[in-house]
């Protein structure tokens, strides 16, 4: 039985040892590498660079008030269009009290002018009616008559302007009511009923009672690097992307690139602005953000294959092209144009021809 024993413990140290040396031989045994390929295409090549920015109107016109006042009507909110001359607000005046003591001192003082030269007219009309005063003198207390009546209306109007922003005979015309200097639609109404508003001067703005821009008419105003600046220039072709809208592509024409760098972060930026190219039946909402890939260079329906797959060694450029299934030889190729991605193929391949895909 002892005997048995020790026979069955060899035949299991044996089998043991066999199968270990069986499972590291199967793992040190290497599968046979196989290489992917893939073909060249024919697409588009557009070596471009990128800026930020957003999509603001070429002309936005802020409305100012004529006159300091209260607001006590408003009849416009964003979105409206306007068209030039549309009443969009209603101020009501409130005079300073020192102009309107002025202004009534001097209302009295041409009354009382104006009724002595009426006395005086009067006078010398029936004494010239009389033939007692010669025409010439007649004349010259006519004349003054005539100038004190001027005075006393202007003086009646200027206070009615102080007091009321408008006088009986401008009609329509009026300071009080404030209409649209241009068309376009209303981007923003920052006011209330009941806003204090200043007119512009020498020492203050004046306060915008609307934003009014022609949303027919837009530009994208962005930011480049000083390091992409100097490959770019007026006239080139920008492919704009908004994030809003971010189905669509727009095209903008490159119009201007500032002279100036401004620092932001550490670096050194230069605005540009670029006329877009609206499509119709899309609306872009004044501020939309938007990136702009800047065409530096184009090669439209070129065979092309993606750069990973070329070798650069020294001046040589080249592929390695399947010959018969997993053996390939090495072939120089001739590029193009490159986007970072896919490079120009001008000679040296075929669209039909398998090109080796390296392991990483």
């Amino acid at each position: 039985m002892k005997k048995f024993f020790k026979i069955l413990m060899v035949a299991v140290l044996i089998a043991l040892v066999g199968w270990v040396v069986f499972y590291l031989y199967n793992q040190t045994k290497k599968s046979p590498v196989v290489f992917e390929t893939k073909q060249p295409e024919v697409t588009n090549i557009i070596k471009k660079t990128v800026a930020t920015g957003s999509i603001i109107p070429r002309k936005e016109i802020q409305i100012k008030p004529q006159e300091s006042g209260i607001i006590t009507e408003i009849y416009v909110q964003p979105g409206d269009l306007v068209t030039q001359g549309d009443l969009l607000a209603k101020i009501q005046i409130v005079p300073e009290m020192l102009q309107v003591n002025e202004a009534e001192n001097r209302l009295a003082k041409a009354r009382l002018a104006f009724d002595n030269a009426k006395i005086e007219f009067e006078r010398s009309k029936e004494l010239y009616d009389n033939k007692v005063i010669p025409e010439s003198q007649f004349l010259s207390d006519q004349l003054s008559f005539q100038t004190y009546k001027k005075d006393l209306e202007s003086a009646n109007n200027n206070l009615e302007l102080i007091k009321e922003g408008v006088i009986k005979k401008a009609g329509a015309q009026t300071n009080t009511l404030i209409r649209a200097t241009t068309s376009g639609m209303v981007l923003d109404v920052p006011i209330e009923i009941g806003n204090s508003v200043i007119k512009s001067n020498t020492f203050n703005d004046g306060t915008t009672i609307a934003l009014v821009a022609d949303m027919g008419e837009m530009i994208f105003e962005g930011k480049v690097d000083e390091t992409e600046v100097g490959k770019i220039k007026e006239g080139m072709q920008l492919l704009l992307t908004i994030g809003a809208l971010d189905e669509e592509e727009f095209k903008a024409n490159l119009e201007f690139i500032s002279p100036k760098g401004v620092e932001e972060n550490g670096a050194i930026q230069f605005e540009i602005k670029a006329a877009v190219e609206l499509q119709e039946g899309s609306f872009v909402r004044a501020g939309y953000s938007a990136t702009a890939d800047i065409v530096l260079d184009r090669r439209d329906s070129v065979l092309a294959i993606q750069e990973k797959l070329i070798t650069f060694k020294d001046d040589s450029t080249f592929v390695e092209i399947m010959t018969s299934p997993q053996v390939f030889e090495k072939r120089i190729v001739k590029t193009g144009l490159s986007d970072g991605i896919n490079i120009e193929i001008v000679e040296g391949l075929k669209q039909e021809d398998e090109v080796k895909i390296p392991q990483s």
